[in-house]
């Protein structure tokens, strides 16, 4: 088959292309690169450089998809602090973009799209483990600009006739994630800091506890949400690992001194109920993160 990956330069994003590029697919890339990188391109894709957000480019946008099977949709400004911090230019990114490539996908009859969510759309959960029925609760703009992703989805699915499906990801994590910016993942925060003889910062108290997800297992449902005959109306779908870890934990797996900073606007816990993933899809995780941890701290060199 062949399909398009946005945003297949970041860090889910390209490994996903590598994914799908080893299971026998021809895969064409679309990503301006403002937080993709170049080193995460694999040599066997074809890459754009295109704004997505940008009306304008719908003409070059339209080119790109042309003739391809399906498109999975993952170009985003992640991360919710940096959201608050900057609406507006999250709102631009982020909720444009998936308008653009939508509406491109419809005039060129592309037949599915696979929508990267977030399970950052639920906010503080009292329900847990939380299901897709569960209500919606978005505490930052970046989590209001996913939710919204999902609803253009499924509109599109009902007036224009495009299969779509919305996976809503838990607290990913994994090869390629990225050490640096303020806003990084709180593992890759520990890392780097392991890495240059630093105390671990914990957010407030430290237990507030993630549905650590690792990035293989995001890719393989990626793709099984593109090839399954059970989806296409813009059902929404967990992918989360169904068990989860404190701030805490983490810390004592990545080792070393800690020392406690203020904590920010962030939900205490989340958890997802994955039954729907495993019904629809026939996905199910396959990555332990007290596993994983530990050959990532041998890949950066630090010992224990």
């Amino acid at each position: 088959m062949k399909f398009l990956v946005t945003g297949g330069a970041g860090f889910i994003g390209s490994n996903l292309v590598d994914y799908l590029i080893e299971e026998g697919h021809t895969v064409k890339v679309i990503d301006n690169f403002s937080t993709g990188k170049k080193e995460n391109c694999n040599s066997n894709a074809t890459y754009y450089d295109i704004d997505l957000s940008n009306e304008n480019n719908l003409p070059l946008i339209k080119n790109a998809i042309k003739g391809v099977n399906g498109v999975f949709h993952l170009a985003a400004f992640p991360r919710v602090q940096e959201s608050i911090d900057n609406p507006l230019i999250f709102e631009k990114n982020n909720t444009l973009s998936t308008v653009n490539i939508l509406k491109a996908c419809s005039e060129m009859k592309i037949k599915r799209l696979v929508y990267s969510s977030s399970s950052s759309v639920y906010g503080n959960s009292s329900k847990l483990p939380t299901k897709e029925i569960d209500q919606v609760n978005p505490i930052s703009p970046y989590a209001m600009q996913k939710y919204y992703g999902e609803v253009c989805c499924r509109v599109y699915s009902v007036i224009y006739n495009i299969e779509t499906v919305s996976l809503r990801y838990f607290n990913v994590y994994g090869d390629k994630q990225n050490l640096d910016g303020a806003y990084a993942l709180v593992m890759c925060i520990f890392a780097k800091q392991r890495m240059n003889n630093l105390p671990l910062t914990i957010r407030g108290d430290g237990n507030q506890r993630r549905d650590f997800t690792h990035v293989s297992d995001i890719a393989k449902a990626n793709l099984l949400a593109m090839q399954s005959k059970k989806v296409g109306n813009g059902e929404v779908i967990n992918i989360g690992n169904g068990n989860n870890r404190s701030v805490n934990e983490i810390a004592k797996m990545m080792g070393g001194p800690t020392r406690r900073i203020d904590s920010v606007m962030e939900p205490k816990e989340t958890l997802a109920d994955n039954s729907k993933a495993k019904k629809l899809l026939e996905w199910k995780p396959s990555v332990i993160i007290e596993e994983w941890i530990p050959s990532y701290k041998k890949s950066l060199g630090i010992s224990d």
